[in-house]
């Protein structure tokens, strides 16, 4: 299969593999498990809202009813919660892959902490990078792949996460570029560490161009967008997409075999289209930013990567 030859709408056959997905419940996340659902894959939506799990299992299943889909509570920004879901995770058996999707995209106006750390930076973030690191053992035992969703949004707005938890300055739109410059920093500097220690993982960077709910088609339960919103979103039809053709790169990141560590995949028209090999933005290329932000991850999450233990796993 040449690197141009994709059709995310005839995906490979992956019966048999196995994929957590967190923020499942709506948008990107869910037409991401529809995807994969759809090509004969296990499913484990993850979400912070029993409801909304129920209604998004629901909704896969009138889609395709044949498909292997489990729910499981999780909080991203609850370290708790991150620890369970992923000791839940591992008794459920083999994980070939893991889209770190959860995210806040409408920051408050106002600076607010959960568990102590800013809520963006701890949502988009650090519950990612912990359980990345909880379940790095399983994942290097399928020589599996996670995926980190970053945005186009880091390419237009210099806002580095050099103040990650924005004691300073915080804007709502600062706290969100921020983030998604950290996942695609780290994204980078987990495939690096990875490589370094000898673990059969791959970590790669994905964006979902500007995907809007208001050119989605309806899903009972996950998105049902207002006549308004429907409006003022086909206004901008020429430079946006729905969220399922936007879920396209990530579902390409994460089960592309040709893709490799430490790649990036977005549309190819940036805002829209068809998915391909991206660029990440040159600042989140930066080592140290990465170096830097690992550290501090650490700290925040008390999460060390087990990296010697997760490469025996796969021997």
């Amino acid at each position: 299969m040449a690197r141009t030859e994709w059709d995310p709408q005839n995906l490979p056959d992956l019966s048999g593999r196995s994929y957590l997905v967190t923020g499942a419940t709506r948008g990107l996340g869910y037409f991401a498990c529809e995807q994969l659902a759809a090509a004969g894959a296990r499913v484990l939506l993850t979400g912070r809202n029993p409801n909304r799990l129920a209604a998004a299992k629901s909704a896969v299943k009138r889609s395709h009813p044949d498909a292997a889909i489990e729910t499981l509570l999780l909080d991203t920004s609850n370290m708790g919660s991150v620890r369970a879901a992923a000791a839940t995770a591992r008794a459920r058996g083999r994980l070939d892959g893991l889209l770190l999707n959860a995210g806040v995209v409408h920051p408050p106006k106002q600076r607010e902490t959960v568990g102590g750390h800013e809520l963006v930076f701890a949502t988009n973030v650090l519950g990612h990078f912990a359980l990345a690191g909880e379940l790095l053992k399983p994942l290097a035992a399928a020589r599996g792949r996670m995926v980190w969703v970053g945005s186009m949004s880091t390419s237009i707005w210099g806002h580095l996460p050099t103040d990650p938890e924005l004691s300073e300055g915080y804007t709502p739109w600062r706290a969100y570029v921020q983030s998604k410059a950290a996942t695609t920093a780290l994204a980078l500097e987990a495939d690096k560490r990875l490589r370094a220690h000898g673990v059969p993982v791959q970590s790669l960077a994905a964006h979902p161009g500007y995907s809007t709910s208001g050119r989605t088609r309806g899903v009972r339960g996950v998105n049902e967008p207002s006549r308004l919103t429907r409006f003022l979103d086909n206004l901008q039809a020429p430079i946006t997409q729905s969220k399922e053709q936007g879920a396209w790169a990530l579902v390409r990141a994460l089960i592309d075999p040709l893709a490799e560590g430490g790649e990036m995949y977005g549309p190819a028209l940036v805002a829209r289209g068809a998915p391909r090999v991206a660029t990440p933005a040159r600042r989140t290329r930066r080592s140290e930013l990465g170096a830097e932000l690992w550290a501090a991850c650490e700290t925040a999450t008390h999460v060390r990567w087990p990296f010697d233990r997760a490469r025996r796993a796969a021997s």
